[in-house]
């Protein structure tokens, strides 16, 4: 039997293909049972309205549950049904009549079925896990239902662990999607910033989430806007952008000592990216934040980062740019903004904007680029992964940083290094020193790692010389990317 076709997008949701792919590829499944799906992201991501949209398209079922008692959950699931299937209203007895009934729905034909912040019924609702792991067997009611049955949290570590371990549901789930803040390409969009610099200002301070440009009321339209609208919106104790910050660490229940949490956060934005770099900055051994480490990650306000060619070498950078933009500008200045300074304050702060925020940021989309964008004939073929690496070097006594390594790695087969990129975020152009520079860098790459001559990508947000656009001309061994590029190009 051919397959349906996949449920058309609507034009009301921006961007999400991949995820709309996903969402219409498991509801429209022919399948004569019942499927479970997870999805799951931080909050402000979209995921509510991203499945309502999917409900309304495919004529589907949604509940959002509330941080209330199970009782109250339940009798406002009974109603939301009764309104739904137009029976009279009446109480579910419990959460296993509750369920049952959602399968009901798809007794005669594939229906969508959504139960929208699931971790609080997980909460507050006793082995709700383990009644729908009855419901869902084939010999019960799952077996003759074919309800599409999605599970969304916010809580991520509470909805990964829905399929974990010993967990009623584990192997029960034929999807598992995370909602990740937009990309910065589709964040420009979002945000209506046409121009790169624009977009790129926007993106290192309050990155890609789709709930911000919303949350801001207005949005900076050119460059001239841009220090206005940060003072305004950003920096103004009445907005709610300016708690932002600290609500995103404070919002996520996997977080009990919040103040060991921030201290991390606030080490890692002001430059301490190894494990015992954090330590000594926090003044704690560093076995002793494995745990708070492990838990940012998994929250996705943090990543931890691989060095490309010593992989027990691990850093750590923000994830979030508002959460680095929070605690670089706005915390420790209580006292200037309570007096209304934020335009003092943001002053103040324009070296540590440029050398923290915007240099760091720039790495991080240069990588992105270069995993996501660049076209194989930049790059001499497609990498798989992204890094960056610290690179030893005799002559100079002292290690060199590589911003950018793309590297090709197969099973049982040498790394192959396609090219390497060094990332300048400063107001001056690039010019040929820095090509020297990454000269002498590749030079010092493993030799097993270069089969091939490896390439040149220098990235910068001030543009290039005119001596060193011209040795690019002449040398097809080296990419010169700029903002425009970076934004709009391959």
């Amino acid at each position: 039997m051919a397959a349906k076709p996949a449920v058309a997008k609507p034009k009301e949701l921006f961007d999400r293909v991949h995820e709309w792919d996903a969402l219409s590829g498991f509801v429209s499944q022919e399948r004569q049972a019942a499927s479970l799906g997870l999805v799951y992201g931080r909050r402000r991501q979209g995921k509510t309205f991203l499945l309502s949209q999917l409900a309304r398209a495919t004529g589907g079922f949604m509940f959002t549950a509330a941080q209330q008692a199970a009782d109250q959950n339940l009798a406002a699931l009974s109603a939301t049904y009764h309104q739904f299937t137009g029976q009279t209203p009446a109480q579910f007895a419990g959460w296993p009549d509750a369920i049952d009934a959602l399968l009901r729905l798809g007794e005669h034909a594939p229906v969508t079925v959504v139960l929208d912040e699931f971790s609080y019924l997980l909460d507050s609702v006793d082995g709700i896990a383990s009644h729908l792991q009855i419901a869902l067997e084939p010999h019960h009611r799952g077996g003759s239902s074919q309800a599409r049955l999605i599970l969304c949290g916010s809580a991520m570590t509470t909805m990964r662990n829905v399929l974990g371990g010993t967990a009623p549901l584990r192997g029960r789930a034929s999807l598992e999607l995370l909602v990740h803040p937009l990309g910065y390409r589709d964040a420009a969009a979002f945000w209506g910033a046409r121009d790169p610099e624009l977009a790129f200002r926007i993106n290192a301070l309050v990155g890609g989430t789709p709930a911000y440009p919303a949350m801001s009321e207005t949005a900076p339209h050119t460059l001239a806007e841009f220090d206005e609208w940060v003072v305004d919106r950003l920096l103004n104790p009445a907005s709610v952008m300016f708690h932002e910050g600290d609500v995103l660490l404070r919002q996520q229940t996997e977080i009990a000592d919040p103040a060991l949490y921030f201290s991390v956060l606030a080490a890692i934005s002001r430059g301490a990216h190894r494990r015992s770099e954090i330590a000594n900055a926090l003044g704690r051994p560093d076995t002793a934040l494995g745990h708070p480490l492990g838990v940012l990650e998994s929250v996705r306000l943090i990543e931890r980062a691989d060095d490309a060619f010593r992989r027990q070498r691990p850093s750590y950078r923000i994830w979030e740019p508002l959460i680095r933009f929070h605690q670089l500008v706005i915390v420790g200045n209580d006292a200037a903004f309570a007096l209304r300074q934020g335009k003092r304050v943001w002053q103040s702060k324009a070296d540590t904007i440029s050398s923290k925020i915007y240099g760091p940021h720039l790495e991080q989309l240069a990588r992105e680029w270069t995993q996501a964008h660049a076209a194989e004939q930049t790059l001499g073929g497609w990498p798989n992964q992204v890094r960056s690496a610290v690179i030893a070097c005799r002559e100079h006594g002292q290690g060199h940083e590589i911003d950018v390594v793309a590297m090709r790695e197969e099973p049982f087969e040498p790394r192959r290094v396609l090219a390497i990129g060094e990332v300048k975020a400063t107001a001056k152009p690039v010019g040929e020193t820095e090509l020297h520079r990454l000269r002498h860098v590749r030079d010092l790459l493993p030799s097993n790692a270069t089969p091939d001559p490896v390439r040149l990508l220098l990235f910068s947000r001030a543009g290039f010389t005119p001596a060193l656009q011209r040795l690019a001309a002449e040398d097809p061994g080296l990419e010169l990317v700029d903002l425009e590029r970076l934004y709009h190009g391959e």
